[in-house]
């Protein structure tokens, strides 16, 4: 983390040797009020995709007034993320980035405009904060950078002034973009446009206006390395299960995870993020939660799909396990939610993967899944 501390320092000292402001210049003041700022977000759409960051004028209201100023005067369109440090901070802001021919001048403009409004928020994963010149605390303006992971050692340094709430995942790519010998980003990384809007209101987690009865309707299917699987569920038994599966599936939580535990004659088990091939978007994370049981009376055999768990009852997620045989020992134990209605073969398969005690040798993926009418 003190590497990335000296980095970003290094970075905004870089930046003050032409700022904007010139000698003498009042600091900038927001005309408008933190109510009037409150609910609003930055809205950053760039070749990688959106960024969507939720504006905290309770913080520091003249540093949103000021970014809320800068994105509808047009200043960050076709700025580019300037330098970063992989999968650790992404800077960006600076206005002379739209500019081409001035490489040597990146990271040296749009500072000393507003004063520094340090708080006692913390630079976690997300934290959107102010370029600044340490000891200089009028030196903060247009620039700011985004911590891909949380970077403690600049609390109480820099002024944060937002939160990324969609499109981490575009941050963490752009934080990998190769570097030069200077620290420079080797290709740009545009920000095709900027703007603020109103902060939507909060989704409606798909499958939660459908009765129990409704859930009946649907099927998933999960298309693996060995062919596909067809579940059809119980919402009468578990129907908090049911509509959390379903979600997940519609989501794309599972596309690109694997089976990852193969017991033959037991369980083929499912679903454990840490198989994903990509990390999750903000928004399906979002969705992602602890269920509490619904165990009932269906009886754990071949076929029958349940929740994994630890030993806390209402530890159930996202990772499940189709049963191959009887299991007894399972029964009032784990939450039974479904039933495959086809891809036995592909279950068979499955099974007879070479393991390394319950691991298996060969990868098997759940390619994509989908839900479906029946």
């Amino acid at each position: 983390m003190q590497s990335i501390l000296l980095l970003v320092l290094w970075m905004a000292a870089v930046g003050s040797v032409s700022a904007t402001q010139t000698d003498g210049e009042v600091p900038f003041v927001t005309p408008l009020t933190v109510e009037e700022m409150t609910g609003k977000q930055f809205v950053l759409e760039t070749e990688y995709g959106l960024i969507v960051i939720d504006l905290r004028p309770e913080l520091a209201p003249n540093h949103v007034g000021l970014i809320m100023q800068f994105a509808t005067d047009g200043t960050f369109n076709g700025t580019t993320f300037h330098r970063m440090v992989a999968n650790g901070v992404v800077q960006g802001g600076d206005p002379f980035t739209a500019d081409k021919d001035r490489v040597i001048d990146y990271g040296r403009g749009g500072l000393g405009l507003v004063t520094a409004e340090i708080r006692d928020a913390m630079h976690d994963r997300g934290a959107v904060s102010a370029v600044m010149v340490q000891g200089e605390p009028s030196s903060s303006g247009a620039q700011f950078f985004i911590c891909v992971v949380a970077q403690p050692a600049l609390d109480g340094l820099h002024t944060i002034w937002g939160q990324v709430v969609d499109g981490m995942d575009v941050v963490t790519k752009i934080s990998q973009t190769p570097v030069d010998e200077e620290g420079r980003a080797a290709t740009r990384v545009t920000i095709l446009t900027a703007a603020i809007r109103d902060k939507p209101p909060l989704e409606v987690p798909p499958f939660s206006t459908y009765s129990d009865e409704e859930l009946s309707a649907f099927r998933a299917v999960l298309t693996t390395t060995y062919g596909q699987i067809g579940i059809d569920f119980y919402p009468n038994l578990a129907p908090n299960h049911v509509r959390n599966f379903l979600r997940l599936v519609d989501l794309g939580v599972y596309d690109g995870t694997a089976f990852h535990r193969i017991v033959p004659g037991f369980v083929i088990q499912a679903g454990h993020l840490p198989t994903r091939r990509a990390p999750l978007t903000d928004r399906q994370q979002r969705f992602v939660q602890n269920l509490d049981p619904e165990f009932n009376d269906t009886a754990h055999v071949r076929g029958i799909v349940s929740m994994a768990r630890f030993e806390e009852l209402d530890s159930a997620s996202t990772s499940f396990f189709i049963c191959t045989d009887v299991a007894e020992e399972l029964d009032r134990n784990y939450t039974a939610f479904g039933v495959v209605t086809a891809g036995f073969d592909a279950i068979s398969e499955i099974e007879k993967i070479q393991v390394d005690g319950e691991t298996p040798t060969t990868r098997v993926e759940i390619i994509s899944a989908s839900v479906v009418r029946r």
